[in-house]
């Protein structure tokens, strides 16, 4: 059975940090790139941070450029998403995603709540 769980989000002050992860189970986590999408209350879910399935390249969306940084463990079969200097456009639900070009597979996460309030 696929699993991606994440966790790690919560209430945070502007100006303050989280990091989220996701554990996954049931599929091999070494052969998928991962994301990290997030969805604001009346907005699309829109893409964040992509890590390649060995982890050696990165892509940002331009607004979390400098301030979040996405990372994955192998061997923990877990992916990180470090987020620094949060603003309260950053408020939404965080997901994280597993997908794979051939055979072509995309699994989901639950989401975490991610709330950037003074």
């Amino acid at each position: 059975q696929v699993k991606l769980v994440e966790s790690g989000g919560g209430l945070v002050q502007p100006g303050g940090s989280l990091r989220l992860s996701c554990a996954a189970s049931g599929f091999t986590f070494s052969t998928y790139a991962m994301s990290w999408y997030r969805q604001a209350p009346g907005k699309e879910r829109e893409l964040v941070a992509t890590i390649t399935s060995a982890g050696t390249s990165t892509n940002y969306v331009d607004s979390v450029k400098g301030r979040f940084t996405i990372s994955r463990d192998n061997a923990k079969n877990t992916v990180y998403l470090q987020t620094n200097n949060l603003k309260p456009d950053d408020t939404a639900v965080y997901y994280c995603r597993a997908d794979r070009r051939s055979p072509y597979r995309i699994y989901w996460g639950q989401g975490t709540q991610v709330t950037v309030s003074s």
